[in-house]
């Protein structure tokens, strides 16, 4: 990988706008967005009930916000069922799944190197 000079460095990640670093991968990269988005690849649609009970240490509002948040950023699809009493149901859009690999990528990474991180 070529090395960059700090000059380099700084124009690619002092303009806040146009960084993606800034504006997509710190999207999904908290806590919780990323295991959403594999629940939600591994599970098809999936309603809040079940995505809360897989991460049992998450609030409900957090998986609310969470939700909303991938839900605005064009990751996750809400699908209201008109019933009583109404259904909701969480599936990733063409966008979520094609960020997939990529996680799974990080998710293997990170099972191979966790000992040594946690060491």
């Amino acid at each position: 990988m070529k090395k960059l000079e700090l000059k380099e460095n700084l124009r690619k990640y002092t303009n806040i706008e146009n960084c993606p670093v800034r504006n997509v991968v710190a999207r999904f990269s908290g806590k919780w967005a990323m295991l959403v988005l594999c629940i939600l690849s591994e599970n098809e649609a999936t309603r809040f009930n079940a995505i809360a009970k897989a991460l049992p240490d998450i609030s409900p509002k957090v998986l609310t916000e969470t939700l909303k948040n991938l839900e605005s950023d064009k990751l996750v699809r809400r699908e209201l069922f008109a019933e009583i009493p109404p259904r909701v149901e969480y599936s990733l859009t063409d966008l979520g799944r094609s960020l997939i690999p990529h996680i799974e990528n990080l998710l293997a990474w990170a099972i191979e190197n966790f000992s040594a991180m946690k060491a």
